[in-house]
Formats: structure tokens, C-alpha cells, sequence
């Protein structure tokens, strides 16, 4: 029988026979896959232990002083997990980046990373220096990174508004908050830059939120009579659901959306199951919010005269 062939197992992959092997996969498990140059140093591997390892491709570098384990290609969490390792100690994903991990705004470009000290440049990722306080800081799947109130004040200075805009509202629709709210961070960061746009929105978002379901009706009502279209009926069931507004004969539904009612998720998610279902029944369903009815509504009008009259 021929003799078998050693091979020696690959990091991260199969159990390690060495201690400081093992207890290197330990950590890269715990970090997405990538370590700092410094975590192998306490580890008890020596520099010349380290150079070893890179030259058998069991240690990819990233980023100056940071590898991945076992494999060159990492996860999107794993290239966040090395931005902050290369930042150093109290570095966290901020930014555009720690917009993409709470899900408020899509971003798959170089991460963004926010350091406690200045530096001057790191390939492959953009810095910002800045103390960040322990209560505007917090880990996402062992990932430091900028609270959602810290991210999106953060947001402000570096993406348009209607970027800045969609990420508070998918905050609102996340339900992410934090002990700490955005006007508390607005009030200890007085000189933010573009502050006065966050805070313009926070307005109007409290202003929306404070509308009642009736309001909103008589609101609709109004613009409906002053536009001279055919009135609708209203409140009242289509295929076992009460719909707020409908045109029978066009089979044209409206929705009006008010956060005081609909603002949680699990209404969000309701309403969305229901308008599917209407859908699928042959009706079209339109959804008008507040800011709608009250800073688009000649826009509004066209578009209804439109829905209501196509070839008029």
C-alpha cells in the first residue's frame, strides 16, 4: 500500500495541530476571517512566524498590517471587519458604510472608516478623524461601527439630501433606534456640517407623524373637490379589505399614508401584503402620503386626473 501523502490542513478550514494555529482560526472565525498583524503578535507569533505564513498563502494581506485567514477572498462583512482593524484602536465603519450594515442606504464602495487619530492615508478605504463618544458607538455582528443616530448625522455631510432623506426614512421603517436620539446628537454637534438639512427633515418627518388619519381625509377630500374630480367613496371594503378611497367604476384605490397610523413595521408590512392582493384582484391602488398632499399637489392632480380620465 503506498505511503500517504501529508498535506497540511488549511487555516480557518480544518482543525489546526499547532496551538498557535488554532487560536489564530479561533480569532479570524470571530472577526469575518481577518486578523491585525498586532492580534498575531499576542498571540505569540513571532515576525519571522508571520512572514511563514504569508509565504505558505496562509496569511493574505489587505491592508497594511491586516490579513485574511486561509482564503484571499473575503465576505463584504469581513472587508469591513479589516477597514477597522486597519484603523487601529477605537476605529469604527462609519459613514456611507455603517449606512450599508444597518441597511438604511445601499453601498458596496471603499469603506469608510472613522479613527480616533489622524491618518494621513490607508489604500483602499476612506478616512475620517473624529473622537466618536462610547454612547455614539456600537458593534453589528462583531463590527465596530457608528450608531444609526451617529450614521446618519454623519450621512448629512457627505451624500445630496434625497440620499440623506431615503436613509432616515428607512430608519423610520427599520424601527432602528437608539438610547441616544438624532436631535440629542444635533443639539451636542451644533456645527455639524449641513446640520440644517438634517434638521429640516426631522421637522417635516415630526410634522407627518402627527397627522391623524381624519385629517388626512379632509385634506384629500379638499384637494379632491378643487381639482373637480368625481368624488370617491370612502372607507369602505373591496375584495375584503377597507380601503381608504376608491373609484369603482376605474378601479382606482387610494391609500393615504399617515406615519401616526401606518408607522410601524408590521403596518408597513400589512399594507404592502394588502396592496398586493388588490393587485392581483385587478385593482390599482395609488398611496398618498401627507408631504404629498401638501408640497406635490398640482403634481398630485395631474396624476390622478390622469388615472381617472387616461384618454382624456
Amino acid at each position: 500500500m503506498a505511503a500517504e501523502r501529508m498535506v497540511e490542513p488549511r487555516m480557518g478550514v480544518e482543525p489546526c495541530a499547532r496551538p498557535h494555529d488554532r487560536a489564530l482560526a479561533e480569532v479570524a472565525a470571530r472577526q469575518h476571517g481577518v486578523v491585525a498583524r498586532q492580534q498575531l503578535l499576542s498571540l505569540g507569533l513571532s515576525r519571522q512566524a508571520i512572514g511563514v505564513r504569508r509565504e505558505r498563502r496562509q496569511l493574505h494581506p489587505l491592508h497594511r498590517g491586516v490579513y485574511a485567514v486561509g482564503y484571499a477572498t473575503v465576505t463584504r462583512h469581513g472587508r469591513w471587519m479589516a477597514a477597522t482593524l486597519a484603523g487601529g484602536p477605537g476605529t469604527v465603519l462609519s459613514h456611507r458604510s455603517a449606512a450599508a450594515v444597518w441597511g438604511i442606504l445601499p453601498y458596496d464602495g471603499v469603506p469608510e472608516i472613522t479613527t480616533e487619530r489622524r491618518l494621513l492615508t490607508r489604500e483602499g478605504l476612506t478616512l475620517h478623524s473624529a473622537d466618536i463618544p462610547l454612547d455614539e458607538r456600537t458593534h453589528d455582528d462583531g463590527i465596530p461601527v457608528t450608531t444609526v443616530p451617529r450614521t446618519l448625522l454623519d450621512l448629512a455631510a457627505v451624500v445630496p439630501p434625497r440620499r440623506l432623506e431615503r436613509a432616515l426614512h428607512e430608519a423610520e421603517v427599520l424601527r432602528l433606534a437608539d438610547a441616544l436620539s438624532l436631535p440629542d446628537l444635533l443639539a451636542r454637534h451644533p456645527g455639524r456640517r449641513r446640520a440644517a438639512a438634517l434638521r429640516a427633515l426631522l421637522a417635516d418627518a415630526a410634522l407627518g407623524a402627527t397627522v391623524t388619519r381624519q385629517e388626512l381625509e379632509h385634506d384629500f377630500a379638499t384637494l379632491v373637490a378643487g381639482a373637480g374630480l368625481p368624488r370617491p367613496v370612502t372607507n369602505v371594503l373591496v375584495e375584503g379589505h377597507e380601503v381608504d378611497a376608491v373609484w369603482r367604476e376605474h378601479r382606482l384605490i387610494v391609500e393615504l399614508d399617515g406615519r401616526a397610523v401606518h408607522g410601524t413595521r408590521r403596518a408597513f408590512e400589512a399594507d404592502r401584503a394588502r396592496d398586493r392582493a388588490l393587485t392581483i384582484a385587478g385593482w390599482r391602488v395609488v398611496r398618498i402620503t401627507w408631504r404629498q398632499l401638501h408640497r406635490d399637489g398640482p403634481a398630485l392632480t395631474k396624476d390622478l386626473h390622469r388615472l381617472l380620465h387616461p384618454l382624456g
